[in-house]
């Protein structure tokens, strides 16, 4: 039974999640209209561009077609999205803080806790890449998955009231292992988010070409980079997750002989996390291969996703095994 003040710590920890989740949903209504303003904008650019071809002008090759997103005025809401969903991680952060200090270890022994690290570090990785490159036409996507993983975490079915750490889990491993796998999980869920786009945009390329006014049906795309360049971006943080990925998997297997005396045994969780690294291997060589790039690649990254996403719920839920320690009755 949790201490008096080890309840206190989680009871403010869920409160602080809850207004979190809350946060997140307004930033992502921010970043929906954002988005919407921007298929406003790519209208009014393809008017204009009508305009110069009419009046005996041309348009630039690059407002055709821009490798980057089209200016749409100050990007007020997309700013405000962002905004949001700082303030929104600081939240989660004392959340996470909170029932950390209340179960007097690190916050990821079970799914719930797993589920609040995870959404953080997703949302830590989406805020960190902003300083490098404007993502923000990811927004939506990023803030509706972490208010959607966050909620149903937090819901009675899946959430788990502290409780004392199983033997096994008793290890730095705890701390370095899933930590590590967090982190790989928030890269690679970018590269998911920019693979679908890459989809959406290759889609609208085709069609740029055999319909171009059924093309621009779609004209919030046109705000946005090429497949190409998706590819590219999704490309280099399929590798920075796969890279983390691998640690976590040699990681996992020296706990594995300290706690169970084997490296392997072909427990479920182990092998579910060594398919992912498969799928993964398989999409970063079939990208570095010519004949492999494009749409067969991208689906082999959102493959790769689904199976971690199933990994970290159905596994964990469903499967009996040494690694059940979902917290879940």
């Amino acid at each position: 039974m949790p201490s008096a003040d080890a309840l206190m710590y989680d009871t403010w920890s869920v409160i602080a999640l809850w207004t979190a989740i809350s946060v997140y949903a307004l930033a992502f209504i921010c970043y929906a209209v954002d988005l919407a303003k921007r298929s406003e904008a790519s209208i009014r650019q393809k008017d204009r561009q009508a305009q110069l071809v009419g009046a005996g002008g041309s348009a630039a090759p690059a407002e055709l077609d821009a490798d980057g997103p089209v200016p749409h005025g100050k990007n007020v809401m997309a700013r405000i999205g962002t905004t949001l969903t700082g303030i929104a991680f600081l939240l989660h952060l004392g959340a996470t803080v909170l029932r950390g200090i209340g179960a007097g270890r690190v916050p990821w022994s079970n799914m719930y806790e797993f589920a609040m690290t995870s959404t953080l570090l997703f949302t830590a990785v989406y805020i960190g890449v902003l300083f490098w490159k404007d993502l923000r036409y990811l927004g939506a996507f990023m803030t509706g998955l972490v208010t959607i993983l966050l909620g149903a975490a937090s819901m009675p079915t899946i959430y788990t009231s502290i409780t004392p750490l199983m033997d096994p889990l008793k290890s730095t491993w705890l701390v370095i292992h899933v930590f590590v796998a967090s982190l790989s999980t928030a890269f690679l869920a970018l590269a998911f988010a920019l693979s679908v786009l890459q989809l959406m945009q290759a889609r609208r390329e085709r069609r740029a070409v055999d319909d171009p006014e059924q093309a621009e049906k779609r004209s919030v795309l046109r705000t946005m980079p090429s497949a190409e360049a998706l590819e590219g971006l999704a490309y280099r943080f399929a590798i920075i997750g796969f890279i983390f990925w691998t640690f976590t998997l040699i990681a996992g297997s020296i706990w594995a002989q300290d706690a169970w005396g084997r490296y392997w045994g072909f427990d479920t969780k182990e092998v579910w996390t060594f398919i992912i690294w498969v799928l993964y291997a398989g999409y970063i060589h079939a990208r570095a291969t010519r004949g492999w790039r494009g749409t067969r690649s991208a689906w082999l990254s959102i493959v790769g996703f689904i199976a971690v996403i199933f990994n970290f719920t159905i596994v964990n839920m469903f499967f009996e095994g040494l690694h059940a320690y979902s917290g879940i009755d």
